[in-house]
């Protein structure tokens, strides 16, 4: 298990610009934006007993993350 962040810029380099044109010119893409930096966080602050969860939250939390994650990467490609 990891406990480094998953943060986009670090999951997608090669697209750090398209991420921040996307951010300022898609509310959708910015609100999907917004809840993977939410969920990557909450999934950290667990895995670092900041925030300890269960098993089955942190695993819901994780496939959200990645349906997120194929999302974003989705409209990255576009």
């Amino acid at each position: 298990m990891s406990n480094t962040p998953h943060e986009l810029a670090d999951e997608f380099p090669e697209f750090a610009d398209r991420i921040h044109e996307l951010k300022v010119e898609d509310a959708h893409f910015a609100k999907l934006f917004d809840d993977y930096h939410e969920v990557n966080r909450a999934i950290h602050r667990a895995e670092e007993n900041i925030e300890p969860t269960d098993d089955l939250h942190m695993e819901e939390m994780r496939k959200r993350r990645m349906v997120l994650k194929d999302e974003i990467y989705g409209m990255l490609k576009q």
